[in-house]
């Protein structure tokens, strides 16, 4: 079996879909069976009281909005390097997990796109979307579409899908 590590910095969202229904051996026995979305990753926002409180010792502040000094809502990321004085930090999280036959894929989803799909609701349209094309591409694609055209996503939207073939 293989390792799977994630890290993240900031506010976007790795869910696992995986198989509920095995067979004896662990296998997925029903291809047709709803998958379990796993969130892999928690979000970094200034608002969450243990950031808050990083954030305050850095000489930072949290405003009545919840930004890091009223103006950016993440309290970790890459860019913005005006505010690491202030308490923003790159430090990700890193969560690891052992594959296995039970899990089909992981959507890596920016916050535009978790602010319009629960998790469950986007493993379900992927799987759905999978099961028509065949086609990861065109399933991230579509994904990406519905969030923005259906469900009037007003943020920036960006998807990658990353299927295990076993």
């Amino acid at each position: 079996m293989f390792q799977v590590l994630v890290a993240n910095a900031g506010d976007a969202k790795a869910v696992l879909a995986r198989s509920t229904s095995t067979d004896g051996e662990g296998a997925v026995a029903d291809t047709k069976s709803p998958l379990k979305a796993i969130v892999l990753t928690r979000e970094h926002k200034a608002i969450f009281p243990q950031e808050r409180s990083r954030i305050q010792k850095a000489g930072g502040s949290v405003g009545p909005n919840g930004r890091l000094q009223g103006r950016i809502e993440v309290s970790r990321a890459l860019g913005d390097r005006h505010f690491k004085k202030v308490g923003l930090i790159a430090t990700p999280d890193v969560h690891s997990f052992e594959l296995t036959v039970k899990d089909h894929f992981i959507i890596l989803g920016c916050d535009g796109l978790w602010g319009v799909f629960g998790p469950s609701d986007a493993v379900e349209f992927v799987q759905k979307q999978l099961k028509e094309t065949s086609s990861a591409t065109l399933a991230v694609r579509r994904l990406v579409k519905e969030a923005v055209r259906e469900r009037r996503c007003k943020d920036n939207c960006t998807a990658v899908l990353i299927v295990f073939k076993h």
